[in-house]
């Protein structure tokens, strides 16, 4: 195949390559690793240094081990940019997605999108998260050197409905081996005390970074005031744009035991059904479409829609955790979301909603003496917040661990949009018989 001269040449190999560099590192936006032309050059004219050293200087045929063994660096290499700048891989373990995202869908994430966020801990082994393969507790990652919080320019910001993917706010820390997932290290020490907890759990601590991945809906923006009435969002007095495939739990009564046809019929997995034998209710996750089918079936007594209107538990369950506030899952604020140098009045009956953003996440000292409020040290009535904020929800309302029940979400814990799904498992069906054909390639709304 005919290949122009000037493509061989080692002057224009060497400029195309330096002009790639040098824009990757004004998106980096660190000037300093403009030395790293100095390489660049070295690699394509004065071959000074052997940057490949498991080839030979000579210009002779490699054994084909040694060009395996280049293939495979070379592959190694641009797998790791891509998952660290452009795009990755993730999948779905929980339901509060469903039915937008399935339990066994596997998606992948546009860092992109909203700017790459560059790594806290970059000495791990790589492709893996935060634990070793096959093990529950060994750290696949070093903290030897902790990079500050950097988030490269993207095309777009967050807007309200995008479905994002981040780690989780109370990750930080974690229960080693609790045999309830749904109860963080935070939720125990709101039910039995800070002492308790750590005098008879095991638990350690992770970076943002090395957190687990959740993916939900952001509902709430920077500057948005959020409401929850009767399970329904309003943003800023408007009523949400709800997604087609929204869920809630609903009770119904049915004149005699279904069988798991009747519910594969309505497309609902035998994971979600949950039955009471003493009164014969069943409560499921339902979308609206899956609603009118089942109010038509004759085989169904009465149905009626879940709300939680008991906000007794609230003080532990439902942010931010005080009495002061009786929220409920699904009658919840109005909450302001903190916008990045906006400046808010704080006293003593507000704290609960801003305490873990101004102590944990912007990492300042902060203490309660009577009425009074010390920020480091300092009698304080105000405070300017340094980061942006989101509330997100999930699309199974009923049965999602939101922003509803931990808070907010920092903007250093955002890693990207979702995209599509790229492969869909039916976990009720066996295995060669599970995949979601429809779903697959399907981008994600």
């Amino acid at each position: 195949m005919f290949k122009p001269v000037i493509l061989k040449n080692q002057y224009f190999k060497l400029s195309v390559a330096s002009a790639l560099y040098t824009l990757w590192v004004l998106w980096m936006e660190n000037y300093w690793l403009l030395i790293g032309l100095l390489i660049v050059s070295d690699i394509q004219v004065t071959k000074l240094v052997n940057w490949t050293f498991w080839k030979k200087r000579k210009e002779e045929k490699y054994k084909f081990s040694v060009e395996v063994l280049d293939a495979f660096i070379l592959a190694a290499i641009a797998a790791f940019l891509l998952r660290v700048y452009c795009i990755e891989a993730y999948s779905i373990p929980t339901s509060s997605m469903e039915k937008t995202i399935n339990v066994g869908d596997y998606y992948f994430v546009n860092k992109l999108r909203f700017g790459p966020r560059l790594p806290n801990t970059p000495l791990s082994m790589p492709f893996t998260h935060n634990t070793m393969p096959f093990t529950k507790a060994t750290r696949s990652y070093v903290t030897w050197i902790r990079l500050p919080y950097k988030r490269l320019a993207g095309f777009s910001s967050i807007k309200n409905y995008d479905v994002m993917v981040f780690n989780f706010p109370e990750g930080d820390t974690i229960l080693i081996d609790y045999p309830k997932p749904d109860e963080t290290y935070y939720t125990l020490i709101r039910k039995y005390g800070r002492e308790f907890v750590k005098n008879n759990y095991n638990y350690t601590t992770r970076p943002i970074d090395r957190r687990e991945y959740y993916i939900k809906r952001c509902i709430g923006i920077p500057g948005d005031t959020v409401e929850i009435k009767h399970g329904t969002a309003f943003i800023n007095g408007k009523k949400e744009k709800q997604p087609q495939n929204l869920q809630y739990n609903y009770f119904f009564i049915a004149e005699k035991d279904l069988d798991t046809s009747f519910f594969k019929k309505m497309n609902i997995s035998l994971y979600d059904i949950n039955y009471n034998d003493y009164n014969s209710i069943y409560e499921v996750p339902l979308t609206y479409k899956q609603l009118e089918l089942i109010r038509e079936n004759k085989k169904i007594k009465g149905i009626r829609k879940h709300e939680s209107i008991d906000p007794v538990q609230s003080s532990f369950q439902i942010f931010p955790f005080n009495n002061n506030y009786m929220w409920t899952e699904d009658n919840y604020g109005p909450l302001i979301i903190p916008r990045k140098n906006r400046t808010i009045k704080i006293t003593v009956r507000n704290l609960p909603l801003y305490k873990r953003i101004i102590a944990v996440y912007e990492k300042n000292k902060l203490e309660t003496k009577g009425n009074s409020i010390y920020i480091n040290n300092k009698l304080s009535n105000a405070y300017t917040f340094k980061m942006d904020y989101y509330f997100v929800l999930g699309d199974n309302r009923h049965n999602s661990n939101d922003s509803r029940f931990w808070g907010f979400v920092p903007e250093d814990h955002i890693i990207g949009k979702a995209m599509f799904v790229w492969l869909s498992l039916d976990r009720d069906k066996p295995v060669f018989k599970n995949i979601r054909w429809k779903k697959m390639f399907k981008f994600i709304r």
